[in-house]
């Protein structure tokens, strides 16, 4: 009887265990759907983010699938950085280690900034060096739009 006492905290350990992976299991597999309508999609414990040429979404997954999902342009982007404990990186020499990790992205209309946790910095360097290519080519072809327009408007 003694043994079996000894035994029963671990027995309560591999049920929270199996319980805890399964439901990461979901969380993977409500994911999976969810990431098949993006061109590109990361997913961590703390947020999913998906993206459709300059559409970026992103929110927090769940058991179900994600939630609280919000979607901004790329074209309405002032600025991206990526923190490691709410301090700026160099992506070229990032940092080993940090707790919080995230994209920040400075919006200019509206202006705001959005956060987006990120569980490894590589992986946010590398969304990061990602993004700021897609935005010096929107800025590109927006620029080269706008001298079309301003020569049609002269020659007019």
């Amino acid at each position: 009887m003694e043994k079996g006492l000894l035994w029963l905290p671990l027995l309560a350990v591999f049920i929270w265990l199996t319980w805890a992976g399964w439901n990461e299991y979901r969380k993977i597999e409500g994911y999976r759907g969810w990431a098949k309508t993006f061109q590109r999609s990361k997913y961590d414990i703390y947020s999913v983010l998906g993206q459709n040429g300059d559409d970026l979404t992103w929110g927090t997954p769940t058991r179900l699938g994600p939630v609280n999902l919000e979607t901004f342009s790329l074209r309405q982007v002032q600025e991206i950085r990526a923190l490691v404990d709410r301090q700026p990186i160099d992506p070229a020499h990032p940092p080993n280690q940090g707790r919080q990790i995230a994209l920040e992205f400075t919006l200019v209309q509206p202006l705001r900034t959005i956060s987006i946790p990120f569980t490894e910095i590589p992986l946010a360097v590398e969304w990061l060096q990602q993004l700021q290519q897609d935005l010096r080519r929107i800025r590109l072809v927006h620029n080269i739009k706008a001298e079309d327009e301003s020569h049609e408007s002269q020659g007019a």
